[in-house]
């Protein structure tokens, strides 16, 4: 499959987009100087390229009474039972990212709770699970950096 050749202005638009995933098309074509038309054009190509793969909603989860974030390295007892133990950790609502690793852990999770209780019995739902030898938990004290665009830019900046 043939690389997809992104310009200035699909860079732009990008950026607008990772912004505001809701800021209309016409604003981003009076801001580029371009029509409406040409930035759906534009957006549209890249999803059928797949650069382009949905929007996201982004929530203030302390608003809504969850802003205890721990991280969580899960040790299983044979690497053979990863699938296994990544179903059942899909069916735990609180654990919101989980990563098959190298390394110290065999799965690494994030987890979104209330308190310190909710977390202690999301912990306890994860070690739980058959397969997991133990858990490893680190709490985060704050978040200071999640810049999707500083990423998009440096990627911009390999593509030229």
């Amino acid at each position: 499959m043939a690389k997809f050749k992104l310009d200035e202005v699909d860079h732009q638009i990008l950026d607008m987009l990772i912004e505001n995933t809701r800021i209309p098309f016409t604003d981003i074509a009076k801001k580029l100087l371009i029509s409406a038309g040409t930035v759906h054009v534009r957006v549209k190509k890249m999803e059928e390229a797949g650069i382009i793969i949905g929007s996201s909603l982004s929530l203030d989860y302390a608003k809504l009474g969850y802003s205890f974030i721990a991280y969580v390295g899960v040790f299983l007892n044979k690497t053979s039972q990863t699938t296994f133990v990544l179903e059942r950790i899909a069916q735990i609502p609180f654990v919101t990212v989980a990563h098959v690793t190298t390394g110290k852990f065999n799965i690494f999770c994030k987890i979104r709770a209330r308190d310190t209780n909710h977390a202690k019995n999301v912990i306890f739902q994860l070690d739980d699970i058959e397969g997991v030898y133990r858990t490893e938990t680190m709490i985060s004290l704050e978040e200071s950096i999640n810049d999707k665009k500083r990423l998009m830019h440096s990627i911009f900046q390999d593509l030229i």
